[in-house]
């Protein structure tokens, strides 16, 4: 695959074969027996995942999404010898900020669909012109649509560096990004790198609190809940990220090889998402964009791309950078642009302004909202718009 500058049209068609063979390993699932707890303490609860392959089966419908993907501008172009998936949609309105937003695990573009109304067209749902963004979506390398990584160093600070190389192949010279989770942390090396054009980040996880956890305020009673939760998080939600960061290669052969054990290891996240998930499947009770249809749709992404090892490498390549770093007594560069944060109370660790100032002295931006969780674009994205259009606001000009 050449490295040249091209950027080629995508769409996506999926041979019928494809998921009459899904189908056909997800009906010879054999389940284990049930938990011997009436909680997530054991891990996906049977009743959860039995109802999640039986909507599967029966009422999924691919091709709807299909549909709504191929209904978005999307592009596919090679930067250093990978090939890098994504949905670019340009704004209407004049002026608009170009903003390129990165997703996390276990999501994709999927969980980012729900914003795109908002953001490229806000006089249509409560903005104004003024409040109009250029949107560029890009699935992460070794995830969805986009090409594995065939070499080792695919870490946040080189992602980083291919989203800048992104927008400026996209003629963007001034633009702001965005990302939660794995996309947090992208979106954190951006701001340290501090491209030409970047004038601003906005995250919604404060990825960088378990490395210093305790230099963490833990005085009032906020800090000590957000101290409490971060401890929990490391002591008994952090199996994923263990396994993904030591042996991603191990549990990608069952990723690839078992439709339903992929979706019960992408559902075992945290606690906030897994019991909006499960009621969404059990109870018919979704929460917000966070539907049975729209989490299968992100379940099989992953499983139609084969990208279940290749996504898990990003917690490898990762942690022997900052373990390396530590090792060394070597801190973070300084963030070279302004920052801005949402806090969302169903975040793992709802990070109080102390702890993002800890973080990021230089924040611009802080805010705590009254809902959302983990996957704040996907379940809120009215309101996760209006988070990042206030957050840009300032730096509209500059």
């Amino acid at each position: 695959m050449s490295n040249d500058n091209e950027i080629h049209p995508f769409r996506l068609d999926t041979p019928e074969e494809v998921i009459a063979d899904l189908r056909r390993r997800i009906e010879a699932t054999r389940w284990p027996t049930p938990e011997l707890v009436t909680d997530r303490s054991q891990g996906v609860q049977l009743a959860t995942v039995r109802e999640l392959a039986r909507y599967w089966t029966t009422e999924h419908d691919w091709r709807a999404f299909e549909a709504k993907l191929n209904a978005l501008p999307q592009y596919t172009t090679v930067i250093d010898g990978v090939e890098i998936h994504f949905i670019h949609v340009r704004s209407q309105h004049e002026n608009a900020l170009p903003l390129i937003m990165t997703h996390g695990w276990p999501g994709s573009v999927v969980e980012l669909l729900g914003v795109v109304g908002p953001l490229t067209d806000p006089t249509a749902h409560g903005g104004t012109p003024e409040d109009a963004f250029h949107l560029v979506l890009p699935s992460l390398p070794g995830y969805g649509f986009s090409g594995e990584p065939t070499e080792l160093g695919w870490d946040s600070g080189r992602m980083a560096q291919a989203w800048a190389k992104l927008m400026d192949r996209l003629g963007y010279t001034r633009y702001v990004a965005q990302g939660g989770d794995v996309g947090a942390a992208v979106t954190d090396a951006m701001g340290r790198q501090g491209p030409a054009g970047l004038l601003g980040i906005h995250v919604n996880l404060l990825a960088g609190a378990i490395g210093i956890k305790d230099q963490l305020p833990a005085k009032s009673e906020q800090e000590r809940a957000a101290y409490d939760a971060l401890n929990l998080f490391t002591m008994d939600g952090i199996g994923y990220f263990l396994e993904q960061s030591t042996r991603p290669q191990t549990i990608g052969y069952s990723l690839l090889d078992s439709p339903v054990g992929l979706a019960a290891w992408m559902l075992d996240h945290d606690t906030d998402s897994y019991y909006k998930i499960s009621r969404a499947f059990v109870d018919g009770e979704p929460a917000g964009n966070l539907t049975r249809e729209t989490i299968v749709d992100n379940i099989t992404l992953y499983w139609l791309t084969g990208t279940g090892a290749s996504a898990a490498r990003w917690y490898w390549e990762s942690g022997r950078v900052q373990a390396a770093a530590q090792a060394a007594g070597q801190a973070p560069p300084p963030v070279a642009v302004p920052v801005a944060f949402t806090t969302f109370p169903g975040e793992i660790w709802a990070a109080p302004r102390s702890w993002v100032e800890t973080v990021y002295p230089n924040l611009s931006y802080f805010n705590e909202v009254n809902s959302g969780g983990h996957f704040a674009a996907w379940e809120e994205p009215e309101l996760f718009s209006t988070e990042v259009r206030a957050a840009f606001r300032p730096l509209r000009n500059s």
